[in-house]
């Protein structure tokens, strides 16, 4: 067996007891992976086989690290997908969001960027690995690291959520 190539990325969810709960058992689950055949989006650990997508290069035309904050949370890391044009969406647990909600959730993004994303929980980005693996094996593929979206008084972008304002509307 041979080693796969030293610029290959991979990230694992971290184990939890609530693995052993659902069909994913205690093995680890890759959260993301890019190597020389595309991009591995895991699914979540109840429906981690369901969600699972394997994307290839040459249907994606960037990978997209972003985040959104709301007056009472901290930021919320997402990593998307933006495909070339007549490429399916792949599967995943926005595959159904309205264009609408996506418009309030994350409005400084394209609605694709954000059916196609998955919420970092339970691993994290390592940027300058990312980016080598990007350039590695798909330089024309871009890497968009976006800065955290704050949503502001009255946006509103959720339900239920207030126009109170706090400590963020102060900040730069």
């Amino acid at each position: 067996m041979t080693a796969p190539h030293p610029l290959v990325y991979q990230e694992y969810y971290t184990r939890t007891p609530f693995q052993l709960l659902t069909s994913a058992g205690w093995k680890r689950l890759v959260a993301f992976r890019a190597d020389e055949s595309g991009i591995t989006l895991g699914g979540a650990a109840v429906r981690y086989h369901r969600f699972l997508a394997v994307v290839p290069w040459r249907d994606i035309e960037a990978v997209v690290v972003w985040a959104t904050q709301t007056r009472t949370e901290k930021p919320v890391p997402y990593i998307s997908l933006k495909l070339r044009p007549g490429v399916p969406a792949p599967p995943g647990p926005n595959r159904k969001l309205t264009q609408q909600f996506a418009a309030g959730f994350a409005p400084h993004l394209e609605y694709e960027v954000v059916r196609n994303s998955r919420r970092i929980v339970l691993w994290k980005v390592d940027q300058a690995r990312l980016t080598a693996a990007v350039q590695a094996f798909a330089p024309q593929v871009q890497l968009r690291v976006h800065p955290v979206h704050r949503e502001r008084p009255g946006q509103g972008g959720a339900v239920g959520r207030g126009s109170g304002a706090s400590i963020f509307d102060i900040l730069p």
